[in-house]
């Protein structure tokens, strides 16, 4: 049952991602997931709490995939570029990241999206910021420049390709903020 309910919440997601919370009924959500209206609701409780297993979910898989990019060997900075561009969908789709898409949606009336998004945002910027360390002590990247500053930027500038991203930005001008940031390091 577990591996159904992820490949049922990954359905999910993708439908959340593609068209917003507000815009997605549960009708659609049960013929996506392949499963009837009411056994949506009996194994979820609602559309809501659909929704956040989701961004737990889609939260989960990127910092995992963070970890594993970050704990490979080699240089710092294209592993940095790399993460940013598949953060925010670089070149991918046109859809941007699911949760800025959803704390922009939803930030200012879903206290548990806020918390959820936060959660994330933190980590990846934990993250970023052990990169950038590395990098100062290879070498790679300047140490003049505070390396928590450094990560926060990369956060902001992950989060604002990602609004670029959906809005129809061209992946050769996402590509040219991504080499930009990173050269900044």
């Amino acid at each position: 049952m577990r591996f159904e309910t992820d490949a049922a919440i990954d359905k999910a997601m993708d439908l959340f991602w593609l068209q917003g919370y507000a815009a997605t009924t549960p009708q659609q959500l049960a013929v996506e997931m392949g499963i009837g209206k009411g056994s949506l609701y009996n194994t979820f409780g609602s559309k809501h709490a659909l929704f956040v297993r989701a961004l737990r979910r889609y939260s989960e898989m990127r910092l995992e995939y963070l970890d594993d990019l970050f704990t490979a060997p080699g240089p710092m900075g294209p592993r940095i570029e790399v993460a940013m561009a598949v953060l925010a969908g670089v070149g991918e789709h046109r859809r941007g990241c699911v949760m800025v898409n959803a704390a922009a949606e939803l930030g200012t009336v879903d206290d548990e999206v806020n918390l959820i998004a936060d959660e994330l945002f933190t980590r990846i910027e934990a993250i970023f910021r052990r990169a950038i360390v590395n990098g100062q002590d290879s070498g790679e990247f300047d140490r003049g420049r505070p390396a928590d500053v450094a990560a926060r930027q990369l956060l902001a500038s992950v989060i604002g390709l990602s609004v670029l991203v959906k809005s129809g930005g061209r992946p050769e001008t996402c590509a040219t903020v991504v080499d930009g940031v990173v050269a900044g390091l």
